[in-house]
């Protein structure tokens, strides 16, 4: 769940407080600001003129006392923002504790609204949410509120619900005051849309992040990162992988984060578009945004999957200099697969036997006796195939032992030869396997009697030299 603050945060909200109190002194802060407002459009819907009412004199006082020029929150804010205003806050709290104790002094309802109101405003500045809470839903429950303060409470009150996580409490206000409002701005919608998703009102919430994605669109306005984010999160949890591509897309080219790359190559990933996984987790890689050996790893493989075992070599390698690569036995025997596909064969070599360092297997020695075989070095592939033979679990018995015939017959070790040959008859499991071996031995057998006649004649040819 969201923390206190979460909810406001994700959809970027600024708080709505309603007016500051006027009272009808020249000298009150807020009376130019009341008058210049009356002469604005309505803002709701089925709101009836009224003539306006005001604060009568001793309130307008007392009131003024609190905030006009010589009054703690006029004070409070003329500090710099670094100076410690609690002491002003205390002050003002008090005094209008003060006349809500003493009713004589603002005596009617609206007039006490106006107190609610500004201990609303002060409960606020002191951080008190709680405090603050109580006093503007007095103020929208209160007889004496003009209905535009009352609906502007609404939202306020709305806000600070959110925030001591009363989802249920928060969503009846905003609906009300959504329902009044001529017109309901986008952190209004992303508002309530957050509050809908917190009550798993999932579908309401998709329509109202929806709505004001569309207005944004309508008025060539860019939608906000967190409009799409939060609707990219709702069609995840519907399963529309298709979709929330869609809007990851949007995400990289208007508001570029790895981490959107990231879910970007996943969700390409899970549609089985692995060209476009690679291309999108590549952008991530090259910018060093991979930073864990899983996720090296699996972009290693995908260029395997590619068939591109050179560029996934190149990254295992670095990775390994880099230390985000353990060298594992693991690891390590991918790196040599890689240079192996890759036809870099001293690479794979030096991987393979780093690999057999750390957890040796009939399976490694029967790689490294192939690639001795490739290069030339016919001692070092006899004895690597006869160290996997040793071993065993060798996923292919038969190659093995046709490994180790070859470098037997190129060192001369004929009948040596024809009995590794042999064995790789015996350990192949179809009859096309068994050919290859089967025209070795009946080479090595020639090849062994034809040196043979020319030494009975006293020719000088090579022996056998496995040692």
């Amino acid at each position: 769940m969201f923390s206190k603050l979460k909810v406001l945060a994700v959809v970027g909200v600024t708080f709505f407080l309603p007016l500051m109190v006027s009272v009808g002194s020249p000298d009150s802060i807020m009376s130019m600001s009341v008058v210049a407002a009356e002469k604005k459009e309505p803002k709701y819907k089925n709101v009836k003129t009224r003539k306006r009412q005001s604060v009568g004199k001793t309130c307008a006082k007392a009131l003024d006392k609190v905030q006009g020029e010589k009054g703690p929150i006029f004070a409070a804010g003329e500090l710099g923002e670094k100076e410690d205003d609690s002491a002003l806050w205390l002050e003002a709290k008090s005094m209008l504790n003060n006349i809500e104790r003493r009713p004589k002094i603002c005596a009617s309802d609206y007039e006490q609204s106006q107190v609610w109101n500004m201990l609303g405003y002060v409960f606020y500045s002191m951080d008190d949410f709680t405090g603050a809470t109580g006093y503007y839903k007095r103020v929208v429950e209160g007889v004496g509120t003009p209905p535009e303060m009352k609906l502007d409470t609404r939202y306020t009150l709305a806000q600070f619900y959110a925030m001591q996580e009363k989802y249920a409490l928060a969503v009846e206000q905003l609906e009300i005051w959504i329902d009044a409002a001529i017109i309901v701005g986008l952190d209004a919608r992303m508002l309530i849309a957050q509050l809908y998703y917190q009550l798993e009102r999932k579908a309401d919430a998709l329509e109202m992040v929806e709505i004001a994605i569309d207005e944004s669109e309508a008025k060539d306005i860019l939608p906000k990162e967190t409009m799409w984010s939060l609707q990219r999160v709702l069609y995840y949890e519907k399963d529309d992988l298709k979709r929330v591509t869609s809007i990851l897309q949007k995400l990289v080219k208007h508001y570029p984060k790895w981490t959107y790359w990231k879910q970007l190559g996943g969700m390409y990933g899970s549609q089985e578009r692995e060209i476009d996984q690679l291309v999108a987790t590549e952008m991530v890689y090259l910018n060093d945004q991979l930073t864990t050996e899983s996720q090296v790893m699996s972009m290693a493989y995908m260029y395997l999957g590619a068939e591109v075992p050179y560029r996934a070599a190149k990254i295992i390698d670095k990775g390994m200099s880099d230390k985000i690569i353990e060298k594992t036995a693991k690891n390590l025997e991918v790196l040599g697969q890689s240079w192996w596909a890759a036809k870099d064969l001293p690479n794979a070599l030096k991987a393979f036997e780093s690999a057999s360092k750390e957890s040796d297997s009939g399976e490694l020695q029967s790689r490294i006796a192939s690639i001795y075989l490739d290069l030339g070095n016919d001692k070092k592939a006899y004895r690597a195939a006869q160290k996997a033979a040793k071993k065993g679990s060798v996923k292919n018995a038969s190659s093995n032992y046709a490994t180790m015939g070859s470098a037997l017959i190129n060192l001369h070790c004929y009948k040596d030869a024809i009995s590794a040959f042999k064995k790789s008859v015996k350990a192949a499991k179809t009859k096309k396997t068994k050919r290859f071996p089967r025209q070795w031995i009946k080479f090595a057998d020639a090849e062994g009697n034809r040196l043979q006649r020319l030494r009975d004649v006293g020719a000088t040819v090579p022996g056998c030299n496995k040692a």
